[in-house]
């Protein structure tokens, strides 16, 4: 009888024990916590724009993190565990983290190649402002030649913009004045190259 009473008790203490610790479960909260700052981070890194697909990643696993936790909070008390819960707040806070320094990556690169396309910018407005000096005039060119050099004030005035732009981080602003001007610099040169190759063509088919 002794026997069969310590077995007893030994199951029910061993049922109480089991029963105390799962209601005793509670949420990741640190590394829920630690999760929702890295997203912040990696947005404040404009993670959105640079890394998007790392950013999906690192959302889909906070999405999912949060449809575990809603599940957990769902069932009976004794019953909810947050061992996957704890996984995948670190899952999103590592992809989170690989989102923010993905980010930080191409917008140096964007950074740097916009840099270069400005000043290659910059050197094809001055060769095209001589070579539109030099541009063959004539009976009805004069106009064409003001409208010419209008279009590179307004490339000067682009790439001024762009330039602080740049200063200020706005990357894609930035690429798309500097790109712009850079087309519209062309288009000019393209058509005083143009006019310049069929005056040599008149003068010599005149010789």
């Amino acid at each position: 009888m002794r026997t069969k009473s310590m077995t007893t008790s030994t199951l029910l203490f061993g049922t109480l024990a089991v029963a105390t610790a799962a209601a005793c479960a509670a949420p990741p909260t640190s590394e829920i916590d630690s999760a929702t700052t890295a997203i912040e981070m990696a947005m404040t890194a404009e993670a959105t724009t640079y890394a998007p697909e790392a950013f999906q990643t690192a959302q889909a696993a906070q999405e999912a993190l949060a449809s575990e936790l809603a599940m957990q909070e769902s069932r009976f008390a004794l019953m909810r565990s947050y061992d996957r819960a704890t996984e995948l707040a670190v899952e999103a806070k590592t992809a989170a983290e690989d989102a923010q320094q993905a980010a930080t990556a191409e917008k140096e690169r964007v950074r740097l190649e916009t840099t270069q396309l400005l000043a290659d910018a910059r050197t094809s407005l001055e060769e095209t402002k001589a070579l539109l000096e030099n541009a063959p005039s004539g009976k009805g060119t004069q106009a064409d030649i003001a409208a010419m050099k209008a279009d590179l004030t307004v490339v000067e005035t682009s790439l001024a913009e762009a330039d602080s732009a740049l200063a200020a981080s706005d990357l894609s602003n930035a690429k798309a004045k500097v790109q712009a001007a850079l087309n519209a610099t062309i288009k000019v040169k393209t058509a005083v190259e143009q006019a310049q190759a069929m005056r040599a063509a008149g003068t010599r088919g005149r010789s």
